[in-house]
């Protein structure tokens, strides 16, 4: 059997509602030819239709402080580097930013942090709890939080409080890759966030880093390490080598690495969140990887009030570019719109009601 052949028929499982193998995944990431790469996102894009038509949800990005305990070796924000531009928003700053997101017309609040001393290293996580409790108060839309690692007896408060998403990256769910990347970092006690998000009530997310050194067969079993702990939105992000750390130099891999495992990712996880970040290519990217299946935009950052973004931390900020109307204007082009608020509530309170919290937004 022909290559050409051997893909259709891996292709086609999911179409049918088949699960695919760990082997069936590496192979579909493998892909590069011109033609069997136009099959695997039309396949993506298809699943996508069956699941959302053609609504993509939008999601506000308040990164509400940058400073970090960590050292991350591929983060502009790791503690270590002097050319990283520090803050922390006031309360009134980051009530007036989650109100202007709503007022815009995004579907989430993106409650983004570094490992913040003063908040992690109290131990009781009241500021972050009141920072929740303060964003819940003064919106009405879905509340994401992207604090970092923190301890088990912290996630029933944050729901009491308001959140309804929780976001910890793994980047990698290679051991000896992780370590390079974050060190002195717990490996267990990072993917542990998620299960434990997920137990207290909360929808939660996990991600990886595409081009940091990992293999094919790491991204297959990163896909398929994600299907099994049943996270609801799951993401694949491009390294961006930052100035002043250890990985400046690396060379990182083509995009269309990250786009193909935007594909797969769709194929594994049909009815899930899968975004497009507008932190790697700024709008410039945005149509490539929802033409790879990805049905949410993310770091939607509203201009000139003193933001950062994560991997590009000024990327078409400042000019707009990452305004709901700028991504309004590219979807109607794209053939895509914007979907109501009360369809995203209703899908993540239905993902709540089947996961038995019985929690109400």
């Amino acid at each position: 059997m022909n290559i050409d052949a051997s893909v259709e028929i891996i292709l086609q499982k999911p179409l049918e509602g088949k699960q695919l193998t760990l082997t069936e995944i590496e192979t579909l990431l493998s892909i590069r030819d011109t033609h069997l790469l136009e099959r695997l996102f039309w396949t993506a894009r298809e699943i996508r239709e069956q699941y959302f038509r053609n609504k993509v949800f939008l999601y506000g990005f308040v990164y509400f402080s940058t400073y970090c305990r960590n050292n991350c070796s591929f983060c502009f924000y790791r503690c270590s580097n002097p050319e990283s531009v520090r803050y922390r928003k006031s309360d009134e700053e980051i009530i007036e930013l989650s109100s202007s997101l709503q007022d815009s017309g995004v579907h989430v609040i993106d409650l983004t942090m570094g490992e913040d001393p003063i908040i992690h290293n109290g131990g009781r996580y009241r500021r972050l709890i009141d920072i929740v409790q303060m964003v819940n108060d003064n919106v009405d839309i879905p509340i994401m939080l992207s604090p970092g690692a923190i301890p088990h007896n912290i996630f029933n408060k944050l729901r009491e409080a308001g959140a309804d998403w929780f976001a910890c990256y793994q980047e990698t769910h290679n051991r000896n890759l992780f370590k390079r990347l974050r060190p002195n970092q717990d490996y267990d006690f990072r993917l542990s966030q998620k299960m434990w998000a997920m137990e207290s009530g909360l929808l939660a997310e996990e991600g990886i880093m595409v081009g940091v050194g990992e293999c094919l067969h790491d991204r297959a079993r990163s896909i398929e390490l994600m299907k099994n702990l049943q996270v609801d939105q799951i993401r694949a992000m491009s390294f961006v080598p930052q100035n002043n750390t250890p990985m400046a130099h690396d060379t990182p891999s083509l995009f269309i690495d990250e786009l193909v495992t935007l594909a797969v990712m769709r194929l594994v996880h049909p009815d899930k969140l899968i975004p497009a970040s507008l932190d790697i290519e700024g709008i410039n990217g945005l149509s490539s990887r929802l033409n790879a299946g990805a049905n949410v935009v993310t770091s939607i950052i509203p201009p000139q009030q003193g933001l950062a973004g994560v991997a590009q931390h000024e990327l078409d900020i400042d000019d707009g570019s990452r305004s709901v109307e700028q991504i309004e204007n590219n979807l109607d082009d794209l053939g895509f719109s914007i979907a109501p608020l009360s369809d995203y509530v209703s899908l993540i309170q239905g993902w709540k009601d089947v996961k038995g919290n019985g929690a109400t937004l």
